[in-house]
């Protein structure tokens, strides 16, 4: 339970400083932070649970469309997220577009993983 808590923790800063750079991606609810630990919540559990087993039945596809299809499904992963975390919590991230999507998909890979290196995992 607790190395899911810290993964929580580490997609929660990624998120948040996602929010903060991307103009496309814009936090809902009255406290901004708990709309985007909410979003943060459903992307961790979302990454946990069935991302891995769907990248690996679609991965010759991806192969053959060199990778398009994997930005689809993490687009994809990621309205889904949106749309429980607003629709079951009412605070959450709404993601503007497809690019949108990618570039916070590529900054959050980015920012967990430096803050997996210093908070350890």
């Amino acid at each position: 339970m607790t190395h899911f808590l810290i993964r929580w923790l580490i997609m929660t800063i990624a998120c948040a400083v996602t929010v903060a750079l991307l103009p496309g991606m814009v936090p809902v609810g009255t406290p901004p932070l708990l709309g985007i630990a909410a979003f943060a919540l459903f992307m961790a559990l979302i990454n946990a649970s069935i991302k891995p087993m769907v990248h690996m039945l679609a991965l010759p596809f991806s192969i053959l469309s060199f990778g398009l299809v994997a930005l689809i499904i993490n687009w994809l992963f990621m309205r889904l997220a949106s749309w429980l975390a607003i629709s079951l919590l009412g605070v959450g991230v709404q993601v503007e577009g497809f690019w949108w999507s990618v570039f916070a998909s590529l900054l959050i890979a980015i920012v967990s993983s430096v803050a997996t290196a210093i908070i350890g995992d």
